[in-house]
């Protein structure tokens, strides 16, 4: 049940950086809260598996820690990705 610390942490951080971050019209307001929570239960899930236990403090530092560095470059690569495959897309059909 703690992995859903995890899960819940990584999809609020998300949700908070899908309206901070630039470039929000340009993505859905679902994609970084599921790619928070996918990072926060992924982390959390490795490192159980590698042995760590819920009272150990690195399982929750990291755990907690990934989502926060992952969601920002994810969002910013994203966004990047989106508005230069929109100006293609406006030159190939000859839109202003």
């Amino acid at each position: 049940m703690d992995i859903l610390l995890a899960l819940i942490f990584g999809a609020a951080y998300g949700g908070v950086l899908h309206f901070l971050m630039p470039g929000r019209t340009s993505r859905g307001a679902a994609l970084a809260p599921m790619i928070g929570a996918v990072a926060g239960g992924a982390t959390w899930l490795a490192l159980t598996w590698a042995g760590l236990v819920t009272t150990d403090a690195w399982l929750w530092i990291v755990s907690l820690a990934v989502p926060a560095v992952v969601v920002p470059v994810a969002l910013t690569v994203l966004t990047r990705t989106r508005a230069s495959h929109d100006a293609r897309e406006r030159i190939r059909l000859k839109i202003a």
